[in-house]
């Protein structure tokens, strides 16, 4: 390894880091989480690509790739004209309670598996919200992260789990025993559950939230009682 490359390394070994640091003062920093995952697909490719690996070994996931699906910014406005008990429904009632925007992400060019792998992560990650009934406050999003490592290994979402371990260590000490209901509770899900990755969710709004479940495997995650 020359100097120049040496160098490289160790910037974004210090892009990582900050945005680490700035996701453990804020966890609801979103341009701190793309940060961290744009500098670790940089420093670390091979974690990536294990990780990239192991996703299309589930040939539902390698087909939905390999076609490069995407789809809109859900409409919706369109959704709320959905069945009460749908997942079209469910979704727009969530985005628009929680007061965000359905195309928060940030965009990536799809070039490869792996560009076209983390776009869709990004692109359906309140959908996963909906569907496994995990909360939008730090220890839902933590163990949603829990679900998403089970099924994906991700490198952003071991990052972030333990970020939230440190920050509710040093933080919130009093809320470490309901962050850890989430992440063990979300692992054993994501484990369970038939891989939501490979769902056409926008091809069946209209499709009842609980035969999603059903026919994934997930039973939504209860409110946490200490």
């Amino acid at each position: 390894m020359n100097f120049k490359d040496l160098r490289r390394l160790n910037l974004d070994y210090l892009n990582t880091l900050k945005s680490v640091l700035g996701l453990l003062r804020d966890p609801t920093q979103t341009e701190s989480i793309y940060d961290v995952e744009d500098a670790l697909v940089r420093s670390h490719p091979q974690t990536m690509a294990a990780s990239v690996k192991y996703m299309l070994k589930d040939p539902d996931v390698a087909k939905l790739v390999s076609d490069r699906y995407s789809a809109p910014v859900p409409d919706l406005a369109k959704l709320m004209t959905h069945p009460a008990n749908s997942l079209g429904y469910a979704f727009a009632q969530y985005i628009s309670s929680s007061g965000f925007d359905p195309g928060f992400y940030r965009k990536i060019e799809v070039v490869d598996d792996e560009t076209c792998l983390l776009f869709r992560l990004r692109q359906t990650h309140d959908i996963w919200h909906v569907v496994t009934g995990m909360s939008v406050d730090v220890p839902g999003e933590i163990g949603l992260k829990a679900f998403e490592l089970a099924q994906t290994r991700r490198p952003l979402a071991g990052i972030l789990i333990a970020g939230a371990f440190v920050s509710t260590m040093l933080n919130h000490p009093e809320q470490l025993d309901r962050l850890l209901d989430r992440v063990a509770s979300g692992y054993r899900m994501g484990a369970k559950a038939k891989p939501l990755l490979a769902q056409r969710w926008e091809e069946h709004w209209d499709r009842p939230l609980a035969e999603w479940r059903s026919q994934l495997g997930i039973e939504p995650m209860p409110v946490y009682v200490p």
